[in-house]
């Protein structure tokens, strides 16, 4: 008798390739092939694929449609099954996927928009932790605010697009009104944290993401200062500080050694 984890493969294998024979030894209860029963279910798991995809993509599937969504559900599943059983991981790659995706290649934002929707499902399973009181702040001495490093909130997420993604994706989710983009007013960058039950989603004025981008590295506060506004001279650091600590894009600081 072949090896288990070797019957195990051959039947994963089948379940993704339709061209694929009955895998060896599954019979009904008369002891016959059973192709036709094989075929339900490979065609059950297929359909849990897409489904699973179009609940963490809504705006992209309102967008597209459900027919073309559809499609590229399939050709994503056909070429990137999941490696997880749980289906809330699934579709890590599919902004990716939309890139390459040719009959999509006339909406260029979309895959921002994706990687917004995938963004929000990380921010929303990640680890909890509790925001970081902006009081706590008031405890550090002048001389050494510059030597804060900030500690991100763990399901911070920042998504960057040269298109007016955040627009399109909020104009796209539950209640909102399409209303007719200029392709070419600029892009925008959006950040998504979970500090408490909710997701929240902000626009990150010009300056921000790398601002951002610099502290969750251990950048202390002066040197991210220095370096956004040698990119960005307009970018109000102080207004873009408290908005950070208003929605709770920090879980901890320290203002000597690593985060706390």
């Amino acid at each position: 008798m072949r090896p288990w984890a070797e019957r195990q493969r051959e039947f994963a294998a089948a379940l993704l390739d339709p061209a694929r024979a009955v895998p060896e030894g599954l019979t009904d209860p008369a002891g016959h092939t059973c192709p036709k029963r094989f075929g339900v279910y490979r065609n059950n798991i297929a359909i849990a694929w897409i489904e699973a995809l179009r609940e963490s993509f809504p705006a992209v599937c309102r967008i597209v449609g459900e027919e073309f969504f559809r499609t590229a559900a399939q050709c994503y599943s056909a070429c990137e099954p999941p490696s997880s059983p749980v289906l809330t991981e699934y579709g890590a790659g599919f902004a990716r996927f939309l890139e390459r995706f040719r009959p999509a290649a006339s909406l260029p934002y979309l895959p921002d928009v994706a990687r917004i929707e995938r963004a929000w499902i990380e921010a929303y399973h990640a680890q909890e932790a509790p925001a970081l009181d902006p009081a706590a702040l008031a405890g550090v001495a002048s001389d050494r605010v510059r030597d804060i490093r900030f500690a991100v909130h763990p399901s911070l997420r920042i998504v960057r697009s040269r298109y007016r993604a955040l627009t399109i994706w909020r104009m796209s989710v539950a209640d909102g009104v399409p209303e007719p983009i200029d392709a070419a007013s600029g892009g925008e960058d959006a950040l998504l944290v979970r500090p408490s039950a909710e997701v929240v989603v902000r626009w990150i004025p010009p300056g921000g993401a790398q601002f951002i981008e610099l502290l969750a590295r251990g950048e202390p506060l002066g040197a991210a200062v220095q370096r956004t506004q040698g990119d960005h001279a307009d970018f109000d650091i102080a207004e873009h500080l408290a908005e950070l600590l208003e929605c709770g894009a920090f879980a901890g600081f320290s203002a000597d050694a690593a985060p706390s």
